[in-house]
């Protein structure tokens, strides 16, 4: 089978999408011939690339071809339309010229669900659409586009896109409910969760650096930890007027990441001395964040459920570390936490709720053991090895249609 993946990001942009983009190319050259058409680096690169038209690079049955779209920072957002138009008016006419059994899109830039199903029309192909974070709800619900005219226009090509799509692939239930009101046919829609790598019993434990959890920790005796990416899906608010509530109490609410929210969050919490705002920590010290935490804070604002699919659950639960959910009850986060016992929840919208939610966990330590026996438990059914061989299966199924 030869897979045709379109994506804008692939490494070395360092975007979420990207590296789940690189995930399943891999999974798939196991078996089959992949080409992902994605663009110049722009998201946090490493390294950035000259200019051409066209650029291919190849590895065993792997093929990137990337085009010249530009390469303006994702933190000047007025230009990074442009980053997003260009790969757009490249990414069509490369894509035509690259055989196929199936197309495969994820969803950046944003209506890049829309550009595949175009692709697969015009090559007469089965189409199968990843949905990472689902657009233009997310675009209008957390303010991005004014509903009006424009988010209608996109709304429509969008139910194209879906009904155009052979399979419709999402993140969880949460998010497969979102589709199914949009009217696509349920046996269409199927849920492949991120997941993650879950080490052999025989794997030596990584070591965590004291460092990391000095930083993180500072002198609060119980932390709960947000980190990722700041952006405009959280209940940031709820989440600030919270945390000052329970000052006194020692508990820290701490964010490691930053984001198009972060300058803000940080003024609105000036005056608060128990949150604080770290920067990433590199990969490699990925377990000792994990590590650092008393509890993981995953928040979800109310409008967007199902939305937003956060994926960093399935990490947290192989560090076998309990979660706090501040989001609403549809979501999956608070669905599945609280029937398997590694969560609980707050209301996104309810500050006090929060505040004494978060009190009564921290003073709470048996609580607290059985929520991470129960995150050690139940990570293994979310293997990500196991999803990837999902999606395996639905693509060669669609190739085969």
């Amino acid at each position: 089978m030869r897979v045709l993946l379109l994506n804008l990001y692939y490494p070395p942009d360092t975007s979420a999408t990207a590296k789940m983009a690189q995930t399943v190319v891999e999974a798939l050259a196991q078996k089959h011939e992949v080409t992902i058409v994605c663009g110049r680096p722009s998201y946090d690169p490493d390294e950035r690339r000259p200019w051409r038209f066209f650029q291919t690079e190849r590895s065993g049955r792997l093929r990137i071809i990337r085009v010249g779209s530009s390469d303006y920072p994702r933190t000047r957002m007025e230009k990074r339309v442009f980053n997003y138009l260009s790969y757009v008016f490249l990414v069509v006419p490369r894509a035509l010229l690259v055989p196929c059994e199936v197309v495969l899109a994820m969803t950046d830039p944003p209506f890049e669900g829309i550009v595949g199903a175009f692709v697969s029309l015009l090559k007469g192909k089965p189409y199968v659409y990843n949905i990472r974070d689902l657009y233009p709800d997310m675009a209008v619900g957390g303010a991005i586009v004014k509903p009006g005219l424009l988010a209608r226009i996109w709304e429509e090509l969008h139910r194209w896109a879906l009904r155009r799509a052979t399979r419709v692939v999402v993140l969880g239930e949460d998010m497969r409910n979102r589709i199914l009101a949009k009217g696509v046919e349920p046996s269409r829609v199927v849920v492949v969760r991120d997941g993650a790598e879950i080490p052999a019993n025989e794997t030596t434990p990584p070591q965590v650096d004291p460092a990391v959890i000095r930083a993180i920790r500072g002198d609060f005796r119980f932390v709960l930890l947000h980190a990722g990416n700041l952006g405009f899906y959280g209940a940031w608010d709820t989440l600030l007027l919270g945390a000052s509530k329970i000052a006194a109490d020692g508990i820290g609410l701490v964010f490691v990441g930053d984001g198009a929210q972060r300058s803000r969050l940080e003024t609105a919490a000036a005056s608060t001395p128990n949150v604080r705002f770290l920067s990433f920590f590199p990969s490699s010290k990925i377990p000792s964040v994990l590590a650092a935490a008393d509890a993981h804070l995953i928040t979800v604002k109310r409008g967007l459920e199902g939305v937003v699919v956060p994926s960093k659950m399935y990490g947290i639960l192989t560090a076998g570390k309990p979660i706090f959910a501040v989001a609403p009850r549809e979501c999956d986060i608070v669905s599945i936490g609280e029937a398997k016992g590694f969560s609980v929840s707050a209301d996104p919208d309810d500050a006090a709720a929060f505040a004494s939610a978060l009190r009564k966990l921290s003073n709470d330590p048996e609580k607290l053991r059985s929520m991470s026996q129960a995150a050690r438990a139940a990570a293994p059914e979310y293997e990500r090895k196991g999803e990837l061989r999902k999606l395996t299966r639905i693509l060669e199924e669609a190739s085969a249609s």
